[in-house]
């Protein structure tokens, strides 16, 4: 039940108050580019479907915490979850910058991800890992597709999203050295089917 409690208190926490970053934002180390209004748009949009894979992420390490009864793999989660917190940070100053706004949408990321980070969990520790492995690889070939599509003036955004890249690649690594199981073809088909679905919403609404 605690688990539960706290649960409840992460997402009320992601959906409705600021976040607060533990570690300084990439982006301060550069002035706000002069963009013009459709760079702008583009940067904004591009970061909101960061800031949706970062609720994303609370959702899932949350779910999977709550869930498994290894003491290690609790800490690996949340450890996880608090790195991710600093993305999910870093992502609203950015769209605060841009001029722009979240998803309208991210309470129902928020339930899909815990969602399915709960029935990961509930397989297995190992399965729940895979998931992780999987989940992490595909953010980090997502935030590479962003790296190129971003306006090439907006230092501040390029470098949040190459750290978050950096992180994710690790998140995966670590995961998989953890013991995580490879998903079958399938389970990653439909994971990446269901991203896409995410993404192109996220991009506009």
């Amino acid at each position: 039940m605690d688990s539960f409690l706290c649960a409840a208190d992460t997402a009320l926490r992601t959906l409705f108050a600021k976040p607060h970053a533990v570690e300084a934002s990439p982006a301060e180390a550069f002035a706000e580019a002069p963009l013009n209004p459709e760079q702008k748009r583009l940067a904004g949009a591009l970061m909101r479907v960061n800031h949706v894979g970062e609720v994303c992420a609370q959702a899932l390490y949350t779910a999977q915490a709550a869930v498994t009864r290894d003491p290690q793999l609790r800490s690996h989660l949340l450890e996880a979850a608090r790195e991710e917190t600093d993305h999910l940070a870093w992502t609203q100053q950015r769209l605060d910058a841009l001029g722009t706004r979240p998803s309208l949408l991210n309470p129902l990321w928020f339930a899909g991800a815990f969602a399915l980070g709960l029935a990961a969990a509930k397989v297995s520790d190992r399965v729940s890992l895979g998931f992780v492995v999987e989940t992490e690889n595909q953010v980090a070939a997502h935030l590479q597709s962003h790296l190129e599509r971003l306006p090439e003036d907006d230092l501040a955004s390029r470098a949040v999203v190459r750290r978050m890249k950096d992180d994710e690649e690790r998140h995966a690594a670590n995961a998989r050295t953890a013991g995580g199981l490879a998903l079958p073809s399938p389970a990653r088909a439909m994971m990446k089917m269901a991203a896409k679905v995410m993404t192109t919403t996220a991009h506009y609404v």
